[in-house]
């Protein structure tokens, strides 16, 4: 039991509790008495506790896995339970875990604001959907703060980043998490807002199915996790926001397609002549469609050889010329991160072999050269 434990688990339940001072073991106890699945993150890290060895050198869907029939918190946010028992075997042996919550699960659309230093994009992403002209000044807009307070003006309504109904998270980073629930049988997908596919507003990501979110009070290397103000309730999401986010298609579709290698589309934009800003756009789109699509389905999208292939055409694309790599390679990172949360160390395994292979054989407009 962690030393600076100051409450009971019973304490852990009650109204008042409150998690950014209590110790991570309480904390889990508390999200899971409110119905939000938890699972460990690493000590001092904001990614999930590593997979056992034998399923990080045997990849297997995770309703496959033996590891979570055991018990044991392989896979991310798909071992997150609300199991009293499981959550005092885990913390109570490994105090240092910090916490993460499933979110779609437990029902929650949570808005990730980040404050991270870079340049803006192009003006249709900056609010996908929403034709940003020449005319207007954007000088000074610098961060996930700054575009969905243009999206919320624009709308009328209160940027969530102020919303003091709802629970709000600071971040060590210098953003904010603003927690919602989910009202209605809606199931809201996640997203990330550097993706060139679905996305809310540039440098705010969306947490909700097929992703998981820091609870507060965790602590990390870079710091802790802290609630703002005085409310620790997670607000109904609102309408407006619940329409900005159908309209950015985070509903899935009616029917979910059956995964493919590249689409024709795809195949279009590939060989399509041209260049510049918009053809650039319009080919990431198209290759990273397949990849963005397995973040619709939990398993069995065949994720791993969909992302591979991406990097292998995204590779013979930069190889050629005809994309900037760090551009197609982190758009790239991004999108698959999105659709499998918690497995950056595999994404990137498979980036970067794909990306190799791709580089030595280049795709020019004739097709790739031997």
């Amino acid at each position: 039991m962690p030393s600076d434990l100051q409450l009971s688990p019973s304490d852990s339940a009650e109204p008042g509790h409150d998690p950014s001072v209590a110790g991570s073991w309480a904390t889990a106890q508390w999200c899971a008495r409110r119905g939000w699945p938890v699972h460990p993150l690493a000590p001092g890290r904001k990614t999930p506790a590593a997979n056992c060895s034998h399923c990080r050198e045997n990849p297997h869907p995770p309703a496959d896995c033996a590891c979570l029939r055991a018990g044991r918190w392989c896979h991310s946010f798909h071992a997150a339970t609300l199991s009293q028992d499981r959550i005092n075997h885990w913390w109570c042996h490994n105090p240092e875990f910090g916490i993460g919550v499933s979110c779609g699960p437990a029902g929650l659309v949570v808005i990730d604001i980040d404050a991270h230093p870079a340049r803006p994009p192009a003006r249709d992403r900056i609010l996908p959907g929403i034709p940003i002209s020449d005319q207007v000044d954007l000088t000074g807009l610098a961060n996930g703060f700054h575009t969905l307070a243009v999206l919320a003006a624009l709308r009328g309504q209160l940027s969530p980043a102020e919303d003091a109904t709802t629970l709000r998270v600071c971040t060590p980073s210098g953003g904010l998490h603003v927690w919602y629930r989910s009202t209605g049988p809606r199931r809201w997908l996640s997203s990330v807002g550097s993706s060139p596919g679905r996305a809310l507003a540039w440098q705010v990501d969306i947490r909700a199915h097929g992703s998981y979110i820091i609870a507060p009070g965790t602590t990390t290397r870079h710091g802790t996790y802290t609630p703002l103000g005085k409310c620790r309730e997670p607000a109904p999401l609102p309408e407006w926001l619940a329409q900005e986010l159908d309209r950015t298609g985070h509903l899935p579709a009616p029917t979910v397609p059956a995964p493919r290698p590249v689409p024709a589309r795809a195949q279009q934009a590939v060989y399509a002549a041209g260049g510049g800003r918009g053809h650039t756009e319009r080919t990431l789109a198209a290759v990273l469609g397949p990849v963005e699509a397995c973040g619709q389905v939990v398993e069995g999208a065949g994720f791993s050889d969909i992302l591979n292939r991406a990097a292998y055409t995204l590779g013979g694309l930069i190889g050629a010329g005809r994309l900037p790599r760090d551009e197609a390679e982190q758009a790239l990172r991004d999108t698959a991160q999105a659709a499998r949360p918690g497995q950056e160390q595999r994404i990137e395994q498979i980036i970067r072999s794909g990306l190799e292979a791709g580089l030595k054989k280049p795709l020019h407009t004739a097709g790739r050269r031997p």
